[in-house]
């Protein structure tokens, strides 16, 4: 399969409240301090989640830490009061939803960037050490491209395809992107561990992250025989299920948060899809975290203050 860039496409998503950067000195502004800056997630969410593994990932538990929100938002606008107080110190008279995830600035009190796919690479890149651990210098194009093909071709081809009031036709046409994608994901994979290199990189939190994604929130809206296509992977299953195993990944899966969130945002009707579970995420949680409590524990959540190692089992 050929990585190739896709079009843009348009988000039905609002644009990001805050879009700042953390550069390399006191110049920016917003620069590298450990300690300054803090996370606030929640991994029921696809977002939160794919942060939280990076931050995992690069060992980031005492540079930067993390508040873990809870998975169903308990503002009436379905944003965290907690993070009120901190949207209000950021814009003038705020009247949107306080949403996660957002990287906020403890020197100022203030919100820095509520972007995953920046804050992502601003961990990695300002706080990481080497950002060719997990964004490969030159492979900057496959990266945003496999970021996309998520977003457009898996996330929003599913979601069109299980939606309870479009066309039949639109429907249809929304699954046969998704097969074709989940066909050519693959095909790729055949004979390789991981996406784009012979490590895990951002690609790889990405693809992982809309599998998640894709099986348990999606699938309820889509019905068996859809579901038992999709299924019909198994080397992207597969891949999916040695990433779970890695600590980094599988700490950090909610399944209970994630469908509770679901529940609580979803305005669509259930279909047959529901009773097909593609994996059984949660036996390779638990065999993960039972791994875990034979090596010596990590100071943090999930190890977050020191390098993750990757277990045998998933090389």
């Amino acid at each position: 399969m050929t990585i190739t860039p896709l079009a843009a496409h348009t988000s039905h998503q609002s644009a990001p409240a805050f879009r700042g950067r953390i550069g390399k000195d006191a110049r920016s502004g917003h620069y590298a301090v450990p300690g300054r800056y803090r996370l606030h997630l929640s991994t029921a969410s696809p977002d939160g989640l794919r942060i939280a593994v990076v931050h995992s990932l690069l060992g980031l538990g005492a540079a930067c830490p993390v508040t873990f929100l809870p998975a169903v938002p308990d503002g009436p606008e379905g944003g965290h009061s907690v993070l009120r107080p901190l949207y209000e110190a950021s814009a003038h008279r705020y009247t949107g939803a306080p949403t996660a995830p957002v990287l906020s600035d403890g020197w100022s009190g203030r919100i820095v960037s509520t972007h995953a796919p920046d804050i992502m690479r601003d961990l990695a890149g300002r706080f990481g050490g080497d950002l060719s651990a997990l964004y490969p210098r030159g492979a900057e194009s496959e990266i945003d491209a496999v970021e996309r093909m998520c977003a457009q071709r898996m996330n929003e081809a599913a979601q069109s395809a299980g939606s309870a009031g479009g066309e039949p036709a639109e429907r249809a046409a929304a699954l046969v992107t998704l097969l074709e994608t989940l066909g050519a994901l693959e095909r790729w994979l055949l004979g390789r561990t991981y996406m784009i290199r012979d490590e895990v990189t951002a690609a790889d939190v990405e693809l992982w992250a809309a599998l998640v994604q894709l099986d348990t929130v999606h699938r309820h809206h889509l019905d068996a025989g859809a579901v038992q296509r999709i299924a019909g992977h198994p080397t992207l299953w597969a891949y999916a299920r040695r990433l779970t195993a890695h600590p980094a990944f599988g700490c950090h899966l909610d399944l209970d948060g994630i469908a509770r969130r679901h529940h609580a945002r979803c305005q669509g009707l259930e279909a047959a899809g529901a009773a097909v579970q593609i994996l059984d995420w949660t036996a390779h949680v638990v065999h993960q975290r039972q791994a875990l409590t034979r090596r010596p524990a990590p100071p943090s959540r999930c190890g977050g203050e020191s390098q993750v190692p990757i277990p045998d089992d998933v090389r």
